[in-house]
């Protein structure tokens, strides 16, 4: 019996070296805000929720499951159908939307709301419009919940539609023709082949799109329409109840691990796999359907971008050039240092997070890894709440021990650590990517050929690491120009962003004057959409 137990395997706790228990402390950084969150429920709220009970905590929830519903089905929906469309199937422009359909990704959702707001509103020029031509046309709201579910599935659709076309066109035309030749139509195929070998890649991005729906605070915001996030902002900055807005923050945090186990339960242990494909022919419908194919496909480019795009231009050359002053270069000048500060301080931990994970190969520092990277799942205003309270109780530690103040809330220090936590996975994809790239033969054979470590760092790891690098710094500087709820909610006094404005101009009404630093995020948007396309090519 004792040999026996001797022999079986046993996963044993590894050895801590400085750098494992570095990444370790680092997971538990991410981590923390999320306990403090846990710990605001040990506060009595009582009255607060009293009064939300009385008021909105039914439609708050209500909402939010609505808009998560509907956003998941609409990119799957526009995603999905793209995707396959633009993989296997020969139309006029199909090469120009291959990839002009990413370039979606490139608009911030509260751009595209206020547009859309702008334009589709009772007073705005469509509906001016039909009432012109249809004397009989009274004229409806624009701040329907159907808007924001549509405003946020042409955003977020790119999501799936990039994941799927890739799994669609690794499938090759192997397996199609197998299910053809067993008697399955095109449209049986899709959906008994080719559709269950892409849902591992479908489901990953409608995880993002979930996600990203739930962070949402802009759009929402924009159409009035109140979901957890809107609520988080108002506690905090209407009730000055930070306590009640962790609380709130913790539901949030609740609805986004209840999506991720709900589709981790759906997949169960289904396990896909495929072999070597052979490359895909694309097939040539009707011409009738081509045409079609190129209409849908346009009338989405359409509505998610060019239109949106068009109509900031519009009011950029009209009315916008007053508006470059000394202020908007200020604007400017904050948004690239906040960006570039925290996509340099992000970058320089997922550098070591690889190098750790390279180096020291055993279960603690990937469950460290894992940890650490978390952050993605947790929406912008969570994190926000949660780095203010721990802040807070630091600063009250600090202040009763050395008669400090107020060390780390209001300052940069905060909004820059929530900016790394949110996007710490952003940039480990690609640095990842990059470290799996270093062969162990190429660091054998330069100490095989006399190179010194320093040698070896510099014309091995160095160039090998820095296009992931690169790809890491633009996608996290991108990212946080665009965030909303964590810069409005941690943002030293005086330093406002592009997004800052954006909110402050549309929550006034402002549509021309929030149209040139929409359009500023818009462009500046496109270089990681670049990248991706390349990427996806």
């Amino acid at each position: 019996m004792s040999a026996l137990t001797l022999s079986l395997p046993r996963r044993v706790m590894p050895r801590l070296d400085p750098l494992t228990l570095v990444a370790l402390l680092l997971a538990l950084a991410v981590l923390f805000p999320v306990a403090v969150l846990g710990l605001s429920w040990l506060g009595d709220e009582s009255e607060v929720w009293r009064h939300l009970a009385d008021t909105v905590l039914i439609s708050l929830l209500g909402n939010t499951l609505l808009l998560v519903l509907g956003v998941g089905a609409g990119v799957l929906v526009l995603g999905v159908s793209l995707a396959w469309i633009t993989a296997t199937l020969e139309f006029p422009g199909r090469r120009f939307f291959d990839w002009a359909l990413l370039l979606p990704l490139a608009v911030p959702a509260y751009v595209l709301a206020f547009v859309a707001l702008d334009l589709l509103d009772y007073a705005g020029p469509v509906q001016s419009a039909l009432r012109g031509w249809l004397p009989f046309f009274d004229g409806v709201s624009a701040r329907q919940p159907v808007m924001v579910i549509l405003t946020l599935s042409l955003v977020f659709y790119p999501y799936v539609y990039m994941l799927a076309r890739v799994a669609f066109l690794a499938q090759g035309r192997t397996l199609m023709e197998q299910a053809r030749i067993l008697g399955l139509s095109p449209l049986a195929a899709f959906w008994r082949v080719a559709l269950p070998m892409a849902r591992p890649a479908i489901a990953a991005g409608l995880a993002l799109a979930l996600m990203e729906t739930l962070a949402d605070f802009g759009a929402v915001s924009v159409f009035n329409f109140d979901t957890f996030t809107t609520a988080i902002y108002k506690s905090w900055y209407g009730f000055y109840n930070l306590n009640a807005a962790a609380q709130l923050a913790s539901l949030l945090l609740l609805f986004v691990l209840v999506s991720l186990l709900v589709e981790r339960a759906g997949r169960g242990r289904a396990r896909y796999e495929q072999q070597a494909a052979r490359r895909l022919k694309r097939a040539r419908p009707r011409r009738s359907k081509q045409w079609l194919l190129f209409l849908y496909a346009a009338a989405v480019f359409l509505l998610a971008f060019a239109i949106p795009v068009s109509r900031l231009l519009y009011w950029v050359i009209n009315t916008g050039a007053r508006d470059f002053d000394s202020r908007y270069w200020g604007l400017v000048g904050h948004t690239l240092t906040l960006g570039a500060g925290a996509a340099l301080v992000t970058v320089l931990v997922a550098v070591f997070l690889g190098y750790v994970k390279r180096t020291r190969n055993h279960w603690l520092t990937s469950a460290s890894v894992r940890g650490a990277t978390v952050g993605y799942a947790m929406p912008g205003s969570v994190l926000a709440v949660g780095i203010m309270l721990s802040f807070a109780a630091i600063d009250r530690w600090l202040d009763t021990r050395f008669d400090s103040g107020a060390v780390l809330i209001g300052g940069l220090f905060a909004l820059v650590l929530a900016y790394a936590v949110r996007f710490l996975a952003v940039a480990y994809g690609p640095i990842e990517a990059a470290f799996e790239r270093i062969r162990p033969r190429l660091l054998e054979a330069a100490r095989t050929l006399g190179a010194t470590p320093a040698e070896t760092v510099r014309r091995v790891w160095l160039p090998l690491l820095t296009p992931g690098v690169l790809s890491a710094l633009l996608l996290v500087l991108i990212d946080v120009m665009k965030e909303m709820p964590a810069t409005l909610l941690l943002r030293p006094f005086g330093w406002d962003t592009l997004a800052v404005r954006v909110f402050e101009m549309t929550s006034e009404g402002e549509w021309s004057r929030a149209a040139l630093p929409a359009l500023t995020l818009v462009i500046v948007g496109l270089l990681p959409v670049y990248l991706l396309m390349k990427r996806t090519r």
